[in-house]
C-alpha cells in the first residue's frame, strides 16, 4: 500500500483570466478541496447563492474565466521508489505544476490522473498549483478546430469531457463549474503497484467462478494473490508484463439478487501486490440481456427481471456535496417507492463508489449510461481518446459491483441522428456512432464482457430500424408531456418504457426557500426563472385542461399540478405493468433533482417528496390491482411481483358517490408468481349509469388488501360533493398522527404540513376515501400549528376545486 498522503487542506482560488465578474476580487480567497469554484466564492461571501431566485444570471461569467488553486504543503523523502501525485478528479481542463515544474494537464472530468512527481518534490515546502482554463474557451476553440455539431441546447457540452448538464438543462441551471472535484493526494511505493482489478463472475453447476483480472504497476517481477471465503489463488507476473487472471471457486454460494428477488449476498475479495492490499466485497451472479424478437429483458441469475425504475440525475450542480449520507437518503427513497433500477443518465457523470456501493448493499440494479446525452459528438481527437481513456478506466473501476448490471452507449443520440434532422446539418461529419457501435461496446467486451452493453436509449437493436420503435429495445415516450393527454400512455405498448414523464412544482417549503416573489404566482419571476423547460407552464396548463378547471390562485395551481402529475405517472406505470411480459420495464423520468425546480422529480431538489413520489410507491408495489380497458370493457389487471403465489378474493364495486354499491362482482385471483393475470370485469359493474356521479373500486381483503380505483370521467366534468370529514390529531413517535374519517365522498386528499414546519414530512398522499372510510396521516414534526393543520391550503382535497 506504500504511504499516502492527502492534499487537501492550505488551498486558495483566484481568478486570473477571462470574463471576470465584479464580484471576484484579484485577491485568492481560501478553497475547499474537494469542491468547485462556484462552492468557494459562496462560502467567501463573494456570490450570492446561485439557486435562489435568478441569482444564476449573474454568474456566467465564472464558467468564462481561468481559476488557479494553490497549496502549500511540507514534505519529507519516505524511502520509496516511487512518489505519485494522484489526482482523482479534476475538473475539467487543468494544467499542473509542482514547485514551477510542470507536471501534466487533464482535459476530462470522467477520469482520473496520476503522476511520477518523485523528482520535483523538495524536502520541506513544496508548492502545488493547477490552473483550470475556462471551460466554455476550450469546448468553443474544439468547436471552432472540428466543425458545429447539432445539440438540444445552443452550449458546446459535446466538445469536453464534462457532465453535460453543467451547462444547463430542461430542469438544471447553467452553472459551468472549474475545480478540483474528487481527492488528490501523494501516494509513495515500492516494488508493485495495484492499478486496478476486475473480478469478473460466472455461475455453472452449482459453483461461482471468479476470474480475478489484475493490472499493476511494477519495477520488476510481482507475486499476486487473492482470496474470498478461504478459497486463495496467486500468480506471479514477469518483468514485461502487468496483468495477471487468478481464478477462485467458490462452492454453493450465496447469490446477490435485486431487492424483491432474494438477499444481497456480499463476500470480501482481497487482492495483493507486494505490500499494495485491494480489499472490496463483491457480489456473486449472472445478468443477461434478452433480445430475441425485439424483447429488452433483464434477467438475474437465470430469473426474469421486471424493471421497476427511476432515471437518475446528478443530485447537486456541485457534486462535492453529495456525501455518502445524502446518496444514502436519496436511495432509501428509491426504495420506498418500490423501485428496484436507477438509470445513471448520460448528461450526467459516473457516480462516486458510496453510489454504487450502496446500490450494491440495497439491491438497486444499475443501468450505468456513458456520459453522451442529447448531441452529436465529434470521434476526432482530442475528445476521441478521451473517450477510449475514460471509459477503459470506468468500465474496469465499476467492474466489482453486483448492482450494475448494464453498459448503455448514450442518452437519445442516435435517435437525433435518425429522427433530429442533424444529417443535414452533419454534412459528413462524426456524431459519436463510432463511439456508441464500435469503441464502446469493445472496451466492454474486452474488459468485463460479464455484463451486457446497449447501444444507446432509445435504441432498437439496429441501425435499419426506427430508434424508437415501441416493438424494439427501449423507448422514450415524451409526445405526452409536449403534445399529449397523459391517457395516450395506454396508446403504447413499449418492451421497455426507459424513458417517461411528467412535470410538477416542487414542495411548497423548497419554493418558499428559493424563491422570494411576492406575491408567489405561476408565473411571478422567480417561479418562472425555476422552470426550465421550453413553455413548461404551458405544458403544465395544458396538461391540467382534459382534467381540471382552470385554477384560480397559486396554491390551486400547485396543489393541481403535483396531483396531474402523480395521476399521469401512475397511469403509465400501471399500464407498463400490466404489460408483463411483453413490456419487461418502466423507467420514470425522474428520482431526483439537482436544485429547487419544476420538473418531472418525485424528489424534488431540497429531497422533499412530492405526491408523485406517494402515487409511484403504490404503482410499484410488489402486488397491484389496476383497472385497464381492454376490448372495449374494462378488466382487472392483476400484478404478482413476488416469489410467491398471490390467491384472493377479490370485489369489484360500481359506487354512487354517496357510498351505495350499486352493483357488484366478486372474482377469485390466482395469480402465479411474477405475472400478470388480466379478468374481464362484468358489465353490470364496468358499465355506469351516471359516469358523473359513479367510480369503480375493486379491492381484495386480508394481509394482500389493495385497492384499484376507476373514475368514469375526467374529475372537471364529475359532480363531485362539497367535501365534508371529521379530522382527529393525537400525538405519535416523532411527531402527530392526524386522522381523516370521510363523511362524503374524497377525492386525491392529501395534507402539507410543510407549509407549517419546513421540516415535517408526511407518510402518504393523496387518498381517495367513500364515505365513511377514514385515513391516517403521519406527520413527523417537531410541533405545528393543528388548528391550521386541518385546513386548506395544508389539507386539500380534489372536490375542494372542482365545487364551486
Amino acid at each position: 500500500m506504500g504511504f499516502q498522503r492527502a492534499l487537501h487542506e492550505s488551498w486558495t482560488v483566484q481568478a486570473v483570466d477571462g470574463e471576470v465578474g465584479a464580484e471576484a476580487r484579484p485577491a485568492p480567497v481560501p478553497a475547499t478541496v474537494p469542491g468547485c469554484v462556484h462552492t468557494d466564492l459562496l462560502a467567501a461571501g463573494l456570490i450570492p447563492d446561485p439557486y435562489l431566485d435568478d441569482n444564476e444570471d449573474g454568474l456566467a461569467w465564472i464558467g468564462r474565466t481561468a481559476w488557479r488553486y494553490e497549496s502549500v504543503f511540507d514534505w519529507s523523502p519516505t524511502g520509496h521508489e516511487r512518489t505519485d501525485l494522484v489526482c482523482e478528479g479534476l475538473d475539467t481542463v487543468a494544467l499542473i505544476e509542482l514547485n514551477g515544474s510542470r507536471v501534466g494537464e487533464t482535459a476530462n472530468m470522467h477520469r482520473s490522473y496520476r503522476f511520477d512527481v518523485r523528482n520535483l518534490l523538495r524536502e520541506g515546502q513544496n508548492r502545488l498549483r493547477i490552473t483550470f482554463a475556462s471551460p466554455y474557451e476550450y469546448a468553443e476553440r474544439l468547436r471552432e478546430e472540428l466543425g458545429e455539431r447539432p445539440g438540444a441546447y445552443a452550449e458546446p457540452y459535446q466538445f469536453i469531457r464534462k457532465m453535460a448538464c453543467n451547462f444547463g438543462w430542461d430542469w438544471g441551471p447553467t452553472l459551468v463549474t472549474s475545480g478540483i472535484w474528487r481527492p488528490i493526494g501523494l501516494h509513495a511505493w515500492s516494488g508493485a503497484r495495484i492499478a486496478d482489478v476486475r473480478p469478473l463472475v460466472t455461475l455453472g453447476d452449482g459453483v461461482a467462478r471468479i476470474d480475478v483480472h489484475v493490472r499493476v504497476e511494477k519495477t520488476g517481477s510481482a507475486e499476486v494473490t487473492a482470496a474470498i471465503k478461504g478459497v486463495p489463488g496467486h500468480a506471479v507476473i514477469p518483468e514485461g508484463r502487468s496483468e495477471a487472471v487468478i481464478t477462485l471457486e467458490v462452492p454453493e454460494p450465496e447469490l446477490w439478487w435485486p431487492r424483491g428477488y432474494g438477499e444481497q449476498a456480499l463476500y470480501e475479495l482481497e487482492v495483493t501486490a507486494g505490500d499494495d492490499v485491494w480489499r472490496r466485497e463483491i457480489g456473486l451472479r449472472e445478468v443477461r440481456l434478452r433480445t430475441g424478437d425485439g424483447a429488452f429483458t433483464l434477467a438475474v441469475n437465470g430469473v426474469d427481471v421486471f424493471v421497476r425504475g427511476v432515471n437518475w440525475i446528478p443530485d447537486d450542480c456541485f457534486p462535492t456535496r453529495v456525501d455518502r449520507d445524502r446518496y444514502a437518503a436519496r436511495l432509501a427513497q428509491a426504495c420506498e417507492a418500490g423501485v428496484n433500477l436507477v438509470r445513471v443518465w448520460g448528461g450526467g457523470m459516473y457516480e462516486s463508489e458510496d453510489f454504487y456501493d450502496l446500490c450494491d448493499r440495497l439491491g438497486l440494479l444499475v443501468w450505468q449510461d456513458f456520459p453522451f446525452a442529447c448531441a452529436a459528438y465529434p470521434e476526432e481527437d482530442p475528445i476521441g481518446a478521451e473517450v477510449e481513456a475514460e471509459s477503459r478506466e470506468q468500465v474496469a473501476r465499476l467492474s466489482s459491483h453486483p448492482s450494475l448490471v448494464l453498459w448503455c452507449g448514450n442518452n437519445e443520440n442516435i435517435e437525433g441522428y435518425a429522427d433530429w434532422g442533424w444529417q443535414e446539418s452533419l454534412q459528413g461529419r462524426s456524431w459519436g456512432g463510432g463511439f456508441y457501435l464500435e469503441t464502446l461496446p469493445r472496451i466492454v467486451a474486452e474488459l468485463d464482457p460479464t455484463r451486457p452493453y446497449w447501444p444507446g436509449s432509445p435504441y432498437s437493436g439496429s441501425m435499419d430500424l426506427p430508434p424508437n420503435d415501441p416493438g424494439h429495445g427501449t423507448m422514450h415516450i415524451w409526445d405526452v408531456w409536449n403534445q399529449r393527454d397523459y391517457t395516450v400512455y395506454r396508446d403504447y405498448r413499449p418492451r421497455m418504457a426507459a424513458e417517461f414523464g411528467f412535470q410538477g412544482p416542487a414542495a411548497y417549503a423548497t419554493i418558499r426557500r428559493a424563491i422570494s416573489d411576492e406575491p408567489l404566482l405561476p408565473d411571478s419571476r422567480g417561479v418562472l426563472h425555476h422552470q426550465k423547460a421550453i413553455d413548461g407552464n404551458l405544458k403544465l396548463a395544458a396538461g391540467l385542461k382534459p382534467h381540471f378547471p382552470v385554477p384560480e390562485t397559486f396554491d390551486d395551481w400547485h396543489y393541481l399540478t403535483q396531483v396531474n402529475q402523480a395521476r399521469a405517472i401512475q397511469l403509465g406505470v400501471e399500464h407498463f405493468r400490466a404489460l408483463w411480459p411483453h413490456c419487461a420495464g418502466s423507467v420514470v423520468w425522474q428520482l431526483n433533482d439537482c436544485w429547487p425546480v419544476t420538473s418531472w422529480s418525485a424528489v424534488d431538489g431540497d429531497g422533499r417528496k412530492k405526491p408523485l413520489f406517494h402515487a409511484l410507491r403504490r404503482a410499484y408495489a410488489d402486488r397491484l390491482l389496476t383497472v385497464q380497458p381492454r376490448d372495449g370493457g374494462l378488466a382487472l389487471v392483476a400484478v404478482n411481483d413476488t416469489a410467491r403465489p398471490w390467491r384472493a378474493s377479490a370485489r369489484a364495486v360500481r359506487h354512487g358517490f354517496d357510498g351505495a354499491a350499486l352493483a357488484t362482482q366478486d372474482l377469485t385471483l390466482d395469480v402465479p408468481p411474477r405475472t400478470a393475470v388480466t379478468a374481464p370485469l362484468a358489465p353490470s359493474v364496468a358499465e355506469p349509469r351516471d359516469p358523473l356521479t359513479e367510480l369503480l373500486a375493486v379491492e381484495t381483503g386480508g394481509r394482500e388488501a389493495g385497492r384499484a380505483l376507476w373514475f368514469f370521467a375526467p374529475d372537471r366534468d364529475l359532480r363531485l360533493p362539497e367535501p365534508r370529514y371529521d379530522t382527529a390529531t393525537e400525538p405519535a413517535a416523532e411527531g402527530l398522527r392526524l386522522t381523516v374519517t370521510a363523511r362524503t365522498l374524497l377525492r386525491d386528499l392529501a395534507v402539507f404540513p410543510d407549509r407549517l414546519d419546513p421540516d415535517a414530512q408526511v407518510d402518504d398522499q393523496l387518498v381517495t376515501l367513500l364515505p365513511g372510510e377514514r385515513a391516517g396521516f403521519l406527520i413527523r414534526t417537531a410541533g405545528l400549528d393543528e388548528r391550521a393543520l386541518v385546513r386548506a391550503p395544508v389539507l386539500r382535497c380534489v372536490n375542494d376545486v372542482v365545487v364551486r
